[in-house]
Parts: C-alpha cells; structure tokens; sequence
C-alpha cells in the first residue's frame, strides 16, 4: 500500500524469480548464518534464542516459536530479495508469493522430525545436498546445539566448518527406520465435506472440539469444493492418528469419502474395494483387530463386514463391527426402574440384540408400526413374545432411535422424554423440553496418549463404542471376528471395558 512499485505486479517475470533466487543463496543465506551463529553465543541464548531450543524433539510449529526481535531480524533478511525485486521493476505475484512459500514449506519441513527427502534425490543431483537441507541436518542442530547453523542451504556449515560430522550418518539411519506397525486399526470416513478441517491433518483447532458446522468454513468451499474433487481420484486410506494404551499401539485410518457417497448405489464397489484393500494391507502389516467404523461396515455395502470374510476365509486379522459394546452402552445408558421403552427407527442388527435383550429381563419393547413389530416377533422366542407390543401412542418416557425415524415423530414425544440412539449419526435435536444422549461412547482412561483430537462430534478423550471394541479385543487378545451376524458377548466386553478403564459417558439414574 506504501510503495508505489509493488502495485500492479504482473504475474511473472523471469529476471526477477532469478534474482530472488540469487538474493537468497547468497546475501539471505549468509546473514542468516552469522546471525544464527550469533545468537549461539551465551550472552544472545541465554536471553533470546533459548526460547527456541526448548523444543529438542521438534514440530512443525516449532519453527516459528521464537521470541518477537528475532522475529523482527527473521523479516527484515526475508524482505531482501522481495524489496530488491519491487525496487529495480523485476517483480512479480509469483516470485513473491513463491518466496513466501517456499520460506514457509522448508521452514516446516526442518523441524517436523521426521526424514522424508529420498536418498535417491541426492543420487541424481550430488551437487543439492549443499543447496538443500533436511529434517534429519536441522534436528541435529536442536540437539547438539552448536552445528548445524543455515537456514535451508547447508553451504555454508560446509564453507565455515560448523558441519556435524554425523549429519550424513543420522539421515542415512533415518531413512532406514522401519515404520511401526498398529496392533488395532479404527477404520473410519470424512462425514460432512466440512470434515476434513476437523481432521488432525486439518485445523488443529477445530480437530480439539466436538464436529459443528462454524460460519466462516463457507468461505472455503472453493477449497472445500476441491477436496471432494481430490478424495475422488485418491483412492487408498490414510493414517490420521496414532495412540498408544500401554503397550496396545493403535491407529485410525481414514477412507477418503464422504457419506453422501456411502449413501449412493454406483460408488459402493469403489467404496467396498477401498476396504477390502485397507483390510488387506492391515494384515499384512501384521494387525490383529480391525474395527469398522461409520458406514464402513454398513449392512447394504457389506453386510456388517461378512462380506471380506468370505472373500478372505483364510484371514488372520479379526474384523470387529463393535455391536456387542454398542448394544452394552445402550442398555447401561437406559434409567433405572424403567419397565417399558419405544424402540424406533431401522431395525439392525444392534436393534434387535437391544430388543432381545430387554424382554430377557422383562422389559416391555413398544413399536409404532406393524412390520416393525412382525420382524421383531420373528426374533423371538415363544417366552420373550409377551413383552413385546405394538404402541398405539408415544406415551413411553425412554425412546431407543436409530436411524430412519422422521422429525415429525419425534415431535410427538411427551414432554421429558429420553432419546438414547443406537445409530452411527446423532439425531437431530428437534424438542426443546426433551432429553437427547449421544451415539454410543465411553469417556476414554486417562493412561491414553496422544489424543489430541476429537471423534466426529464426540467432545475430547471420549470414544465411540465402536472404536472402543476394536481396542478391547486387542487388549484381551480375542480370536474372532465379530461382523455380519455374529456378536461378542454383550455382558462380557461391558466388563471388560470397565475393566480397562472405560467409564460411562451417562449413568442411568
């Protein structure tokens, strides 16, 4: 706004992406050096650049975790080659924002810890490994304090002598690091196309807080409307979280799609084959438990996940559909002294367990309409019929919704009314003076590292039962799949889960 040279910039100019290029290799890279090599020294450290160095084991964010004058200097050696280029009339939207970028990219890249330049680069071009740093070079610098001092060009460590002599050691052994294999994999999908902020991957802000729609993701959806594009053509599933329970290490892995696509008939075998896919690298990486999340294990798409285990009589990982813990949490989550409750809403697999289970302990199951009530009475035993009734009002105080239930009926409950679902997706709030529970979950023990990120619409450290399931059988080390119409024992992985220090996320009163 102040100079008039930089208004009007066209979009590209040779000369002037040279002489940015240029201006950094030479004057940039150089102050930064002897400016860095400066603040080494005690007197600078000790009031300064300390700050910096209280990250040994580097992220990302630590690369602009500085205190405010070095931030200053940081700028001013930036705005070398952008001021320089404005000044002679060379300059141009990409050399600028390009610089920026690239400022941007190896600066986050230095300090992510981990190596991920491939050897086979400085193969084809000897002469880059003097033009272009590494993570494994600037980690070095974070722990052996006084090597290691350019910026993104190791030329001159080289130049001066204040090269660490293990630097070429460190990435060798760095690249070779064998990646660690998960004991249990949670595989999940993106639900809303604003979802994917939410990821860990995304805003870290929004990845702390339970999944709501925020106001200004609408102006991203040019990027949003990309990233549907993007999960369109990639085609394989992607780590988003890592954690550990002890010795139990476990991941989350993500399908890239959303569940508009699930709920389409034409993607389902493109969505089916990226399962079966991820189930088939899971085994080879040597995973023991597999749970399926969301509508990954949905009953059209894959019948609760039999599907693979025909394809694959001969598999070795366990596959979990987490219904034996759902149908747990719900029956723990219905009140005390509640002798009759409304079932409403597609009947599963999950609904009918719910439905059996109850009238085992003498507990009236009510449905509105009459083929809901004829396949639930085909499920039963001639002894459990009696408890179940065909409800001609909506008088009962404990709904038990799953999906498929309209709006319209949910209006007709009575004032104070309890809705505990047993679905996947949480219903949509429509009576104010009634009382809404959430998806089946538990609140997660305290001993779980690296949660740092929230599940769907799940608030922190609480987890859906269906994840929980998965964990559960790789820490009781069960030997059996739990899909298609087969279920765990419901009383069982309820006491093995408190056990291992689940904890109810509501208490029946």
């Amino acid at each position: 706004m102040t100079i008039p040279q930089s208004h009007n910039l066209p979009l590209w100019r040779t000369n002037g992406v040279v002489i940015t290029s240029l201006l950094h290799a030479g004057p940039v890279e150089f102050l930064y050096y002897w400016f860095h090599r400066a603040l080494h020294h005690h007197y600078l450290y000790s009031r300064y650049h300390s700050h910096h160095h209280s990250s040994i084991v580097t992220e990302p964010i630590t690369s602009v975790i500085h205190p405010f004058a070095e931030h200053i200097v940081y700028f001013m050696l930036f705005s070398i080659p952008m001021l320089t280029t404005v000044f002679t009339g060379t300059g141009s939207l990409v050399s600028i924002t390009g610089y920026i970028l690239y400022i941007d990219v190896m600066n986050n890249m230095g300090h992510c810890n981990f190596e991920l330049i491939p050897k086979r680069l400085f193969s084809i071009f000897p002469p880059l490994k003097y033009l272009m740093y590494t993570p494994s070079f600037h980690s070095l610098h974070h722990t052996q304090f006084r090597t290691n001092y350019s910026l993104f060009m190791p030329i001159y460590d080289y130049v001066y002598g204040t090269m660490d002599k293990s630097t070429d050691a460190v990435y060798e052994t760095s690249l070779e690091r064998s990646e660690e294999s998960p004991k249990v994999v949670h595989l999940t999908h993106l639900t809303t196309l604003e979802s994917i902020y939410y990821l860990r991957l995304g805003f870290a802000t929004l990845a702390s807080k339970p999944h709501t729609s925020k106001w200004y993701l609408w102006l991203m959806w040019p990027m949003t409307s990309w990233s549907l594009i993007i999960t369109r053509i990639y085609g394989n599933t992607f780590v988003v979280e890592a954690n550990t329970f002890g010795k139990l290490k476990w991941q989350s892995w993500v399908v890239p799609r959303y569940t508009i696509q699930y709920k389409l008939q034409w993607p389902r075998e493109a969505i089916n084959s990226m399962i079966e896919r991820a189930i088939l690298d899971a085994e080879m990486k040597g995973v023991k438990v597999l749970s399926l999340g969301l509508l990954n294990q949905g009953e059209e798409l894959n019948r609760n996940g039999e599907l693979y285990i025909q394809r694959y009589p001969q598999l070795k990982l366990n596959l979990v559909d987490g219904s034996s813990l759902v149908v747990a949490v719900v029956l723990n989550s219905i009140p005390k002294r509640t002798t009759q409750v409304l079932l409403r809403g597609k009947l599963t697999k999950v609904a009918y367990a719910i439905a059996n289970t109850l009238c085992e302990r003498n507990i009236k199951v009510a449905t509105l309409y009459k083929d809901e009530y004829e396949k639930l009475h085909l499920r039963l035993t001639t002894k459990l019929k009696s408890n179940l009734i065909l409800s001609t009002s909506c008088a009962q105080k404990t709904w038990l919704v799953g999906d498929g239930w309209t709006e319209k009926e949910q209006l007709k409950a009575s004032k104070g009314t309890l809705f505990i679902p047993f679905s996947q997706f949480p219903p949509k709030k429509m009576s104010k003076d009634c009382f809404y529970h959430s998806t089946p979950a538990m609140i997660t023990p305290k001993s779980f590292t690296n949660i740092h990120s929230c599940e769907n619409w799940l608030s922190r450290r609480v987890m859906s039962a269906w994840r929980i399931a998965g964990i559960l059988h790789g820490l009781e080390g069960w030997n059996v799949h739990e899909c298609g119409d087969s279920m765990f024992n419901i009383e069982e992985i309820w006491q093995a889960s408190l056990r291992h220090g689940f904890r109810p996320l509501t208490m029946p009163n």
